[in-house]
């Protein structure tokens, strides 16, 4: 091979260089909009998913302050059943026992 068809093989080579950086330049493009909507989608699905984990969180809090209530009530039920019972078990003892008849 003589330095002429060398040079002519280097000057084809370098010819197609800017084609193949043109090429690789709009795939780069097409492949950085599609993790750009990759990304996009992603995002909204993770914030549709905190919103429903938000509802959620608020559903069990309010579920967790009725039943606090709930129990609130039940204990000063209970509280108020056991004052009448020691109530009742103070005026038995201050009045005595009937005499039993066999």
């Amino acid at each position: 091979m003589t330095t002429e068809e060398r040079f002519e093989r280097i000057d084809q080579y370098n010819a197609g260089l800017p084609e193949e950086r043109r090429q690789d330049r709009e795939e780069y493009k097409a492949l950085w909009r599609v993790t750009q909507r990759n990304l996009d989608a992603l995002a909204v699905d993770t914030r549709l998913r905190i919103d429903e984990l938000a509802d959620q969180i608020a559903a069990v809090s309010a579920e967790g302050r009725e039943t606090d209530r709930r129990l609130r009530e039940l204990g000063e039920a209970t509280d108020a059943r056991i004052a009448a019972l020691v109530s009742a078990i103070g005026q038995h003892v201050r009045v005595g026992h009937p005499p039993q008849s066999l």
